[in-house]
């Protein structure tokens, strides 16, 4: 089940330049900059590729502002692609995450709204910019639609989250009930919000307090007079204080994780600034927290930290459990032995010494341990901690071109798959990102006019409900194999909310080497790279073979751009590798295939952030 009821819509993502046109001080905390220019129409790229105009519908969409290094005048860019952007390989770009306040296509204005507080790159640009400043953005890369089918909403945010906040209170509809928390460093750093019968709007004033030091937010939350009927919650802001909240939510009010969002717009943190400038960060001394944490790739960290997610130390710690001895309890692990783990930790930065000695507190980047989506990938037995053991294979996997998983772990990959309490997981973690990819699916003008679609996937549910839900007419049979089909069985009816859409998907529990139901699209969604050529052709094969008269297969994969050499691209390769002896193919790789089965691309189209949906047919014979 996807961990928000908010359905999102995926926009291809431009990188374009824009100007400053005009700046506002609403408040003496809070300036306001619109930017305008061409670009945010539709354009071509300068290296040859036609832009969509700016999209943005969602009131919590974001832009990236791209900002040139300290002393430099010119930003570095990302390289623009086909829906989506890849990185250089010298310099990354600089660039910070910024709400849109207002879009208005009519008069091609962005409105951004800008926070002054503490020391931070876009803050010092905002604070310094003139009408006729040039900035270039990317995104917003997607929306999610407003929460439905609630009785109340729970808004809570400090002031970076005001701009937000402010645009959700603009568009909601007059019915709406909603309490709304916002904290301010002092009074006179209220803005006008509409007014709405069933809004109440409670502003907590911090008086002076630094940002992100005091607990107005958390007080409000568990203190607040708690409506009947269900509720969604959006908590955003500072990103200890967000966390914490969230967890009130969900382990004291019992509220579901699905329907409790929250995000840390900023990390209360020291900031070391240029020396002759004391109002820019120093790039070089201030790297982003999730950065660092990612640059930490000898042998060492990556498997000390794996094992404190799965002791469970983080977690604990950020509970108020920051003795050695309280936290080896916790654990159920040896005192001694959790000693040196934690004293290492601390060495990489991921831990920080507290006060009282013998006890932690975690980091800037260890506080990324206790987010849900890093704990899935890093835990031992998560759905991505425990395809990783394939990398302790790698070295046979490069040697015979084979998969290497069962070298390492005594089973084949395929054998974990078949595991209910593994599959469960997996296809969970899965359906999280899949929600992105089916939304331009069911959109693309390619499906043209279908009546029966099957539907091989890990991501299948997400696919399913979006085919239906933006094809009234549409059947769908999704055919997996047993561990995949109880899950949905379970999945589908928590995440369909309507009977009628519901009641055109059907499950279909059968192998590989079986015969698909006749339909007239069999679609394969990022799934062939889990076979070597000649079991994918084989696939296709048989699958063309079951089609109905005219029918079509369809193939969407994210292929492997070799040009740009994408890092996270070549982790995915070597993983798939290892795993299961294929790789993830290029354009070209994929092409080879399709003639190996015998098919013909009759038509092909970029859909979403770079994948592409390859329309094929059966060659004359």
């Amino acid at each position: 089940m996807p961990k928000t009821i908010r359905e999102p819509v995926v926009y291809p993502i431009s990188v374009r330049e824009l100007n400053v046109l005009r700046i506002v001080d609403v408040t003496p905390g809070l300036r306001r900059i619109t930017l305008t220019g061409p670009q945010l129409g539709g354009f071509t790229s300068a290296n040859g590729l036609p832009q969509p105009p700016l999209r943005s519908e969602g009131f919590d969409d974001d832009v990236r502002l791209i900002l040139p290094y300290p002393g430099e005048d010119t930003p570095v860019l990302p390289i623009q692609l086909d829906g989506t952007f890849s990185m250089p390989k010298d310099r990354r770009p600089i660039w910070r995450a910024y709400t849109i306040r207002r879009w208005d296509p009519a008069s091609a204005e962005l409105t951004i709204d800008f926070v002054k507080h503490g020391s931070g790159m876009a803050t010092t640009w905002a604070y310094r910019a003139q009408p006729g400043d040039t900035i270039h953005i990317t995104g917003p890369a997607a929306m999610r639609q407003p929460p439905s089918g609630i009785d109340w909403l729970l808004i809570v945010g400090d002031e970076t989250a005001l701009p937000a906040i402010a645009r959700w209170m603009d568009e909601m509809s007059a019915d709406t009930r909603a309490q709304v928390f916002v904290e301010i460093a002092e009074a006179a750093h209220r803005i006008d919000l509409p007014d709405h019968p069933n809004v109440q709007v409670t502003w907590l004033d911090r008086q002076g307090a630094t940002a992100g030091t005091t607990d107005l937010l958390i007080d409000a939350v568990e203190n607040v007079q708690w409506w009947d009927g269900s509720v969604y919650a959006w908590i955003a802001g500072e990103a200890t204080v967000t966390k914490k909240i969230r967890r009130h939510l969900v382990e004291k009010r019992g509220v579901g994780k699905e329907f409790v969002e929250f995000t840390g717009y900023w990390r209360h943190a020291d900031v070391v600034t240029l020396a002759d400038d004391p109002t820019v960060p120093d790039p070089d001394k201030n790297e982003e927290a999730f950065e660092k944490l990612h640059e930490m790739a000898d042998l060492l960290p990556p498997l000390a930290i794996r094992a404190a997610v799965s002791l469970g130390l983080p977690d604990a710690i950020s509970r108020g459990i920051t003795g050695a001895v309280e936290l080896a309890e916790a654990a159920s692990a040896d005192e001694v032995a959790v000693g040196k783990l934690l004293r290492y930790l601390t060495a990489i930065e991921i831990l920080e010494s507290a006060e009282r000695p013998g006890h932690y507190r975690l980091s800037d980047s260890g506080e990324f341990l206790t987010t849900d989506f890093v704990v899935d990938i890093l835990h031992r037995d998560g759905p991505v901690g425990r395809q990783e053991l394939a990398y302790f294979g790698i070295f046979e996997a490069v040697k015979t071109g084979r998969a290497s998983y069962a070298s390492v772990t005594g089973n084949e990959y395929s054998e974990l798959r078949q595991e209910q309490w593994y599959e469960a997981k997996l296809l969970e973690n899965i359906a999280d990102f899949a929600q992105f990819i089916a939304q331009p699916l069911a959109a693309s003008d390619l499906l043209g006019p279908i009546k029966h679609v099957v539907v091989r996937s890990d991501g299948a549910g997400p696919i399913a409900r979006a085919l239906t839900g933006a094809h009234a007419d549409v059947r769908v049979t999704i055919v997996g194999l047993p561990a995949q089909i109880a899950y949905l069985k379970e999945d589908m009816p928590r995440s369909v909310e309507s009977p009628e859409q519901l009641a055109r998907i059907a499950l279909r529990e059968q192998g590989l080497d079986e015969s698909l139901p006749a339909s007239d699209a069999t679609m394969f969604v990022r799934w062939l790279d889990q076979f070597n050529d000649a079991d994918a052709i084989a696939l296709l094969r048989s699958a063309a073979a079951d089609l109905e008269p005219g029918g079509r297969i369809m193939v969407l994969e994210d292929p492997f751009d070799t040009e740009t050499l994408d890092e996270h691209a070549a982790e995915y390769d070597l993983l798939h590798l290892s795993l299961y002896g294929s790789g993830h193919r290029d354009d070209c790789e994929l092409r080879a295939v399709f003639a190996g089965a015998n098919l013909i691309v009759e038509n092909f189209q970029t859909v979403g952030w770079g994948n592409t949906l390859y329309v094929l047919t059966p060659a004359q014979t």
